[in-house]
């Protein structure tokens, strides 16, 4: 390698005859050469063995790059589209009533800390949720955010429902689920809205179809408006709902507006826009639960649990009839 090396120009004054100009030189140009070190001689190498190499390195490092692109695509995907499991027994601890709660019980209630405190971090939790939260929630998944379990609810560990009375369609009396509930297998379903009333339909179909007939067996619709207008259109065109409901449904279909502000998350209602079914035994505790558009397994899930619970009410229920000896 040559690099060149200006220096500093040198001025000599030269006179000629006749002028008194002074005439610089031009500036000395110097050339130094610098060998760099020599490689070791590599072995040689034909041209097809370098391309061969060359296109197995692109190929295994393209196909690296795949691989890494597909599995973050099938993590992300599970991660958007995987719901859990139900994770915990639904429903309250006490044994539902269908009395009305006197001053006395009142008053306990407003003085017990405990409860005071859990009222007040659930309408914390509610005043940090926007207006449209449910709303902008059925974009994921439809608005379902568990998946009902394949088998029951164990019977220790199953809590109650909790007792909502509302006016039937047949002939507008008041009627409550406690007393609907007891001493029957029953299926409930909560409404609120036309698409909840098309999920539940989905829902229990295949179960209703099958176990209609029993006579341990009955379905209970609870058309639930908590909003005070909504409920009040809602009993004023009674009559439409009536068209669509079979005649012999009306005496377990009921019309509430009661306030289940406080005990939606004991049931997992957390969204007010999709519909809920809950399999209750005969002493009023719920065995089973699913939200929202059901899978195929889930309804399937549904038959068999409610199969399992006429199997033993029938059962129980030959045991009181035979005599003791």
């Amino acid at each position: 390698m040559i690099i060149p090396q200006i220096f500093r120009p040198t001025f000599s004054p030269v006179l000629r005859a006749g002028t008194s100009s002074v005439h610089q030189k031009a500036p000395a140009t110097r050339f130094i050469s610098v060998s760099c070190p020599r490689r070791s001689a590599e072995p040689p190498q034909s041209i097809g063995n370098a391309a061969e190499a060359k296109s197995t390195a692109n190929v295994e490092g393209k196909g690296k790059e795949r691989a890494t692109e597909a599995t973050g695509k099938n993590e992300g995907d599970e991660m958007a589209f995987s719901l859990p499991l139900l994770q915990r027994p639904l429903g309250v601890r006490g044994r539902p009533t269908s009395l009305v709660k006197t001053w006395a019980q009142t008053r306990e209630e407003l003085m017990d800390q405990e409860m005071r405190m859990q009222k007040r971090n659930h309408l914390v939790k509610e005043a940090t949720k926007g207006y449209f939260a449910d709303l902008n929630a059925t974009r994921r998944h439809g608005g379902k955010t568990w998946i009902a379990p394949r088998v029951m609810i164990r019977e220790d560990k199953a809590l109650y429902f909790p007792d909502i009375s509302g006016t039937t369609l047949d002939n507008n009396t008041q009627a409550h689920t406690t007393h609907l509930c007891t001493g029957k297998v029953s299926i409930i379903a909560m409404l609120s809205s036309k698409i909840s009333e098309i999920q539940t339909a989905n829902f229990i179909d295949a179960a209703h179809a099958q176990y209609s007939s029993h006579p341990a067996y009955q379905y209970i619709q609870i058309n639930l408006q908590e909003n005070l207008l909504k409920s009040l259109l809602v009993s004023l065109f009674t009559s439409g709902i009536r068209k669509n409901v079979p005649q012999e449904r009306w005496g377990k279909y009921l019309v509430s507006s009661q306030n289940m502000e406080y005990i939606r998350d004991d049931l997992g209602m957390t969204n007010r826009h999709v519909g809920y079914v809950y399999l209750v035994d005969e002493k009023c505790r719920i065995r089973w639960a699913g939200c929202a558009d059901p899978k195929p397994e889930e309804s399937e899930a549904l038959k068999v649990c409610t199969n399992v619970l006429l199997d033993r009410h029938s059962k129980q229920k030959e045991e009181l009839l035979v005599p003791s000896v």
